[in-house]
C-alpha cells in the first residue's frame, strides 16, 4: 500500500532535482507527478509528469466495483426466483453488464470532477507555486520527506492512501 503526499517547492528547477533524487532513493517514475498553475503546465511541465486534473481514474474504479456487486446481487436474486428462469451464467453476465455501466456512468462523472489535491490546494496553485506529487511506501515515507524538505520543499496537510496502488 502506498501513501500519496503533496509537497510545494518554490520553482521547477527544485520540482526537478526533487524528482532526480526520489527516483535515486528508490521511488519508481510512476509515482512522482507535478501540480502547477496552466500556465506553468503548459510551458515547463512534460505531459508525462503531470498529475490529472480530474477524478477520472478513482470514479471509474469505484464505479466497477459498485456496478459489479449490484449486477451480482442482481443476478443472485433473479435466479433465485425460478420463474424467471436465470441461470448462474445469466447472474454471470449481470455481474458483467453492471460493472461495465458502473464503470461508464462513475467514469463520466468523474471526468467532471477536479482532481482532489487541486481542489484542496486551488489556492498555492493559483498563487504559482509547483506542487509535488508522491505515492510511496511507507518504508519510504522518511527518506523521501527529508530529500523534498533538503531542497527546500514545503509539506503540505495531505496524506492518503494512493487508490491506484
Amino acid at each position: 500500500m502506498k501513501t500519496r503526499r503533496v509537497y510545494t517547492v518554490p520553482d521547477l528547477d527544485v520540482a526537478r532535482r526533487a524528482m532526480c533524487e526520489l527516483r535515486d532513493a528508490g521511488i519508481d517514475d510512476d509515482d512522482l507527478s507535478l501540480v502547477a498553475r496552466a500556465d506553468i503546465e503548459l510551458e515547463a511541465i512534460p505531459d508525462g509528469r503531470k498529475e490529472a486534473g480530474t477524478d477520472f481514474k478513482p470514479a471509474l474504479l469505484r464505479g466497477a466495483g459498485y456496478g459489479g456487486a449490484t449486477g451480482l446481487l442482481a443476478g443472485l436474486a433473479a435466479v433465485a426466483v425460478p420463474p424467471l428462469g436465470i441461470t448462474l451464467a445469466g447472474a454471470a453476465m449481470m455481474t458483467v453488464v453492471g460493472a461495465a455501466v458502473g464503470s461508464w456512468a462513475s467514469a463520466l462523472v468523474g471526468s467532471t470532477i477536479e482532481d482532489p489535491i487541486r481542489r484542496k490546494f486551488e489556492q498555492e496553485i493559483a498563487d504559482g507555486r509547483i506542487l509535488l506529487v508522491i505515492d510511496a511506501p511507507r518504508d519510504l515515507l522518511p527518506r523521501e520527506e527529508a530529500i523534498v524538505l533538503g531542497l527546500g520543499g514545503r509539506p503540505l496537510p495531505y496524506a492518503a492512501p494512493t487508490a491506484m496502488s
